[in-house]
This record gives structure tokens, C-alpha cells and sequence, in this order.
């Protein structure tokens, strides 16, 4: 007689682990979704950071620090860069301070796609729209007490 290979009891480590677990499919889920969603416009989702980064930066940010909020080596982010510069969505201006240091500014046709983007994303179009808005922000409270820095 067959008798499957179960354990008497789970040997998973509990709740912890099994949120952990979802947490990570769950993001690995929404990074697939965005790059699908962005290869529509030829932009990756870490393109589009850099578009929505910049937003919050009119008068430029020096690449160092946009390579430390998107929390990626610098040699990742100059590409980035590189690709975004040549379509024309940002620009590299010498900085008034440090002429060894280039500040990235957003053009007019970056910001017209970043707010095309953005208007579609919250259309419903995204995994996210699944959720009602209090569970939107119940989510958002949430995940930013697990990176609160405070927290650690």
C-alpha cells in the first residue's frame, strides 16, 4: 500500500516565514507586471524611477544621489541614464557647484510620459487596482513599517 510522503505536522517555520514567502512572490509578481506594463512605451520599470524621481527634483539631481534612492550601483544607474538621455526624457547639466558632478533634470518630454504613465497605472490597469482604496493605504502603511528605518 501507498502511503504519501507527508509529515505528521508541517516543519514550515510558521506565519513569519509564509509572510515573507508572500511578500516575496508578491513582488516578484508586480516587477513582471510592471515590465510588461512599460514595454508598452519602451521604458523599463527602473527607467520609469528615474522619470519619477527627477519629478520631485526640478532644479536636477546629482547622479550619486539618484543612484542612492533607487538603491543601485552607480555603473547600473549611469545606464540607465544613458538610455533615458538618448530618447531625450532627461538631460545631463554640469553642476554650478562641482563641474565633476552632472545633475539630471527631467525634459518636457520625460515628464509627458511619466504623467501619460501615470494616468494609465491608476486607471485600473494595474494588479493594485484589485484592492479598494482603504486597503490601498492599509497596504502602504504596512509596507512602509517594514522598511521604516525607525523600526529596526
Amino acid at each position: 500500500m501507498y502511503t504519501p510522503c507527508m509529515p505528521s505536522r508541517p516543519r514550515t517555520p510558521g506565519f513569519r516565514y509564509a509572510a515573507l514567502l508572500d511578500v516575496l512572490r508578491t513582488s516578484e509578481e508586480l516587477w513582471n507586471h510592471s515590465r510588461q506594463y512599460f514595454a508598452r512605451w519602451g521604458v523599463s520599470p527602473s527607467q520609469f524611477n528615474v522619470l519619477n524621481l527627477l519629478t520631485d527634483h526640478p532644479r536636477g539631481c546629482a547622479q550619486s544621489e539618484l543612484s542612492r534612492r533607487l538603491i543601485m550601483h552607480r555603473s547600473n544607474v549611469t545606464g540607465l541614464v544613458d538610455r533615458l538621455e538618448s530618447r531625450g526624457l532627461i538631460r545631463r547639466q554640469p553642476s554650478a557647484r562641482d563641474r565633476r558632478v552632472k545633475v539630471l533634470e527631467l525634459t518636457p518630454a520625460g515628464a509627458r510620459l511619466r504623467a501619460q504613465l501615470l494616468r494609465r497605472m491608476t486607471s485600473g490597469s494595474v494588479p493594485l487596482s484589485r484592492l479598494t482604496p482603504s486597503q490601498q493605504k492599509a497596504l502602504v502603511t504596512i509596507l512602509e513599517s517594514l522598511v521604516d528605518e525607525e523600526s529596526s
